[in-house]
């Protein structure tokens, strides 16, 4: 018998028109279990996705430090002291540190910008230009430049626009070269920035030291923002903040106890800790994959056992007429792996159907300006098709070692079976 001939494929789909239930029930094993492995394994990324975006706006290992005010009372000094960063802490961040890669001051105010007759109420920062890094700053080639060290050391007044600042004031403009009011002073825009922000209303990039000058703050900075390499575990995130704020209470001369005094957004530390879920997430969601597919084989297994019995008598019959041993258990096997494949397929079609129903439905709603929870759920295709063929393998080791039996029957015997 040969695999590819017509009379043999004909063979095989008669035999399956003749047991349409045992076949159904065949290929519904394989299918479900294709089926169930793609949506689970789907969804569970599709859900790393869509919360790993959100930490895409700013960098992953992120760190925020602001001031706040002194909880206790240290060396004369009274407890409730307002504290303030200034440049020198900047500096001194990056020299006592040598975990932190980017690092910029922040100076955030909601001001007036306009262009011709339009105008909008928007956020201006004043940052330095390690800040395109840490806030992962969108500027398309033509589309201009991120704020640079000239500009910081010549405190010039040039500004880069965010992509709904760009749309409101500008329409299809090219706003680069133009000059915008911030207040009462004018700007040049230098670039645009590209990426879509979360509940973003739009923003306004200047240099560091004019917005010191613009604001009157002297050489004081609202925040710092940076950025840390080498802290891959939650541990060594928290022992970096330990020593952040430790040296910060002693350059501010803050009781070493106070907690309070300064706060700390670590990014990094809350990428970390995700990620960690997730792996756990992924074991589970293979783990249950696995007895999926196990279930799968199962049923293939048991169908194929009952269908060899059901066929002895068959098996009789042709061998009185002629065929051999080898023909029948080809026919058997070969029974076994069109309806693995077939159903298989269709398992793996429905589960990319699905998939792509699930993310219309959550991932759409997200938006690009929102906060996403399920975004581009993906299946690996070796996954799948290492599925698939072990689904056959076993459907062909359970077909196998029954049918082995069943052909070596002497044809009477055979042909006497119940």
């Amino acid at each position: 018998m040969r695999i590819f001939e017509f009379d043999t494929l004909k063979e095989i789909i008669d035999t399956m028109r003749k047991n349409k239930l045992r076949s159904v029930l065949t290929g519904f094993a394989v299918a479900w279990g294709i089926f169930m492995l793609m949506l689970l394994l789907g969804s569970g990324q599709g859900l790393k996705n869509g919360i790993t975006a959100n930490f895409e706006q700013r960098a992953t290992n992120m760190v925020n430090v602001w001031p706040r005010r002194s909880s206790m009372p240290y060396k004369g000094l009274k407890a409730f002291r307002r504290l303030r960063f200034d440049n020198t802490d900047i500096q001194w961040m990056r020299q006592q540190h040598p975990e932190i890669e980017y690092i910029s001051g922040y100076i955030g105010q909601s001001q007036s910008v306009s262009y011709n007759q339009e105008s909008g109420n928007y956020n201006i920062e004043g940052v330095m230009p390690d800040y395109q890094y840490i806030n992962n700053v969108v500027i398309h080639a033509n589309e201009g430049r991120f704020i640079n060290q000239m500009d910081e050391m010549q405190r010039r007044k040039i500004v880069v626009i965010s992509d709904q600042v760009a749309n409101t004031l500008f329409k299809e403009q090219n706003p680069i070269g133009h000059w915008v009011q911030i207040g009462s002073i004018p700007f040049q825009v230098v670039g645009v920035d590209r990426k879509a922000s979360t509940g973003d209303q739009g923003r306004c990039y200047i240099p560091h030291n004019t917005a010191q000058l613009m604001y009157n703050r002297g050489l004081r900075t609202d925040e710092v923002y940076l950025t840390v390499v080498g802290l891959h575990t939650i541990k060594d995130n928290e022992a970096f903040e330990d020593r952040l704020r430790a040296g910060l209470n002693r350059k501010h001369r803050v009781h070493p106890d106070d907690k309070s005094a300064f706060g700390v957004w670590n990014q990094a530390a809350s990428y970390v800790q995700t990620m960690s879920i997730f792996h756990t997430i992924d074991l589970f969601v293979l783990f249950i994959g696995i007895c999926t597919l196990i279930g799968g084989m199962a049923g293939i297994g048991n169908i194929m056992v009952i269908t060899v019995k059901e066929r002895t008598r068959e098996f009789g019959i042709r061998k009185a007429l002629g065929a051999t041993p080898a023909t029948i258990l080809t026919s058997i096997l070969l029974e076994s792996v069109v309806i693995t494949t077939v159903f298989g397929y269709l398992g793996m079609l429905l589960g990319v159907g699905s998939l792509e129903l699930v993310n219309s439905l959550l991932g759409s709603g997200s938006g690009e300006s929102r906060f996403k929870v399920f975004l581009n759920p993906s299946v690996d295709l070796n996954v799948v098709l290492l599925s698939t063929l072990l689904l056959i393998a076993c459907g062909l080791i359970a077909g196998y070692i029954p049918a082995r039996k069943a052909v070596r029957i002497k044809p009477i015997e055979a042909m006497r079976a119940d």
